[in-house]
């Protein structure tokens, strides 16, 4: 299958003007004229993920994050950046990302999904059409009134993560949830603002989590990578359906840090 044709198939799923402007989404790397048998799908383009995708023989990888985020301006050995592109480019490899475009479409409806989440809607509105409106993450109800100790614990169930961080008294009730995959720190006066009791997110430090009980918000920090994994496996179903004769693998899930 030539890769122009699976680069489509990715933006029937996720189209690029979802995207936001800061963003760098999309064909980052290679030629869309090259066939593709084997592609390797990542939440980040890291250096084991690159070197496992040429020992494997992937023709093309594709991630959440994209590597190449800020301008250029050399692409040479002595950056980690630079190494990984030139190993891609010496390998033929493509390489795609579907970062905030995801994230916009998909992402905090699957994580919605994974928490029950009913009558929900757009947290922050980051793009408006004629006739509807999209954006990061969702709020809503989950399916009963619990402890924000109980929602804690299904978070970690849910998402398969080893630990949460949480700001917050153990038994505070929660219904009112929202919930924001990667980092939610721009979304917490959002979250507030559409009178959520609780925002499941990743990358809360100190202060904004202090400052977010102060303003009625409790948090339940899952992690960047805890959240959005989910965004490898569900890649790989759409791939295989779409792609037919195509070889699709996938980074085993791993936190990218571990805890002491």
């Amino acid at each position: 299958m030539e890769c122009s044709q699976i680069t489509a198939k990715l933006e029937e799923l996720s189209p690029c003007f979802y995207a936001e402007n800061w963003d760098n989404v999309g064909m980052l790397l290679g030629d869309k004229k090259r066939k593709i048998s084997k592609i390797y799908v990542a939440v980040d383009a890291t250096d084991k993920v690159v070197d496992e995708a040429i020992l494997l023989g992937a023709d093309m990888i594709i991630t959440h994050h994209p590597l190449i985020f800020s301008p250029m301006k050399k692409i040479t050995t002595e950056d980690f950046i630079g190494r990984r592109v030139l190993k891609m480019l010496e390998n033929k490899i493509c390489y795609y990302a579907m970062h905030t475009n995801f994230d916009v479409t998909h992402m905090a409806e699957l994580a919605a999904d994974k928490i029950g989440l009913t009558t929900r809607s757009v947290l922050e509105v980051t793009y408006e059409g004629e006739t509807f409106k999209a954006g990061i993450g969702k709020v809503g109800l989950l399916p009963e009134e619990i402890t924000l100790s109980k929602c804690a614990e299904q978070v970690k169930e849910k998402f398969d993560v080893e630990q949460v961080k949480i700001f917050g008294e153990p038994l505070h009730k929660v219904q009112t949830a929202a919930i924001c995959p990667g980092s939610g720190k721009s979304v917490i006066d959002c979250a507030v603002k559409a009178g959520a009791q609780v925002l499941i997110t990743g990358d809360i430090d100190h202060h904004e989590g202090i400052d977010a009980v102060a303003k009625g918000l409790t948090i339940i920090d899952a992690g960047h990578y805890g959240l959005e994994h989910i965004f490898v496996l569900y890649i790989v179903k759409y791939l295989e359906e779409e792609c037919s004769g195509v070889e699709v693998i996938w980074e085993v899930k791993k936190n990218p840090f571990w805890y002491m």
